[in-house]
């Protein structure tokens, strides 16, 4: 990860940071609070206006492909060759511009670590997400936060209708870049910001539950050894639905050390 200022040459003043995550090629702009619709970088206006200074990764990355030359410039081989890169490079390009650009003051310079502001807004950012049967996203936070958000009362996020009505794409949800969304298919985001505003809060702390995974998941093997049976024996059970597993892969199947347990009595 590598992190850039953005200072405003006119008054010399730090409007915000750009977090650049070099992995997967994302970026994602924090704004100062101070800003208002005025002061604010004019990409950024209708975020500021509406309190927002966490600016989603799309946005994020249109600032910085506004401020580079494009790909597809006719003479783009030999504008890399000259500043000797072997492909294009969007965030290399923006180190060797300062992301200067003729159209407002701004530039960036490269820091050490985040600023205070972005540190704090990143206490409410996604650790883990988990899609629950009823359009309901289990959400756990870096604050220890833990809540469930009903999608049914974010129909104000573009693409969350698509999201309902689809299992395939409600089932592809992850955590996005950083913690700072909810991801369904890599295209469809919810603000970690929105999610923890919006969602009920349960009581239950990660620790909690991360306990209760270490005690409660177990192997075929160990599955085996409390039913003293066979492999054979626990696939019969399985079978004739006497018993289920919570997930499969290659490896084998995971099971809830409460219902293998149920089967001995």
């Amino acid at each position: 990860m590598k992190v850039y200022e953005i200072i405003d040459g006119d008054n010399d003043s730090s409007v915000g940071c750009i977090i650049y995550y070099e992995r997967v090629h994302e970026f994602i702009i924090e704004l100062q609070e101070w800003l208002d619709e005025w002061t604010a970088p004019l990409l950024f206006t209708a975020f500021v206006k509406k309190g927002i200074f966490t600016i989603p990764r799309d946005i994020s990355e249109l600032w910085v492909k506004e401020r580079v030359i494009p790909s597809g410039r006719q003479n783009i081989g030999a504008i890399l060759s000259n500043h000797k890169l072997k492909e294009y490079d969007e965030m290399r390009l923006l180190e060797l511009s300062s992301a200067k650009c003729s159209q407002d003051s701004l530039y960036i310079k490269k820091i050490d670590k985040l600023p205070g502001y972005a540190i704090k807004r990143a206490e409410e950012n996604i650790t883990d997400c988990t899609a629950l049967g009823d359009n309901t996203l289990l959400c756990f936070y870096t604050d220890g936060t833990v809540n469930k958000v009903d999608l049914s009362i974010l129909e104000d996020i573009d693409g969350i209708d698509k999201v309902m009505r689809n299992k395939n794409l409600y089932d592809s949800c992850s955590v996005g870049t950083g913690g700072y969304s909810v991801s369904f298919n890599n295209s469809i985001d919810i603000p970690a910001a929105v999610l923890y505003e919006r969602g009920k809060r349960i009581p239950l702390s990660r620790q909690d539950f991360e306990l209760f995974v270490r005690k409660n998941v177990i192997d075929t093997s160990e599955s085996c050894d409390l039913l003293e049976c066979s492999r054979q024996n626990l696939s019969y059970m399985i079978k004739k639905e006497q018993i289920s597993y919570v997930k499969e892969d290659s490896k084998g199947k995971l099971f809830l050390k409460g219902e293998v347990i149920r089967n001995t009595w």
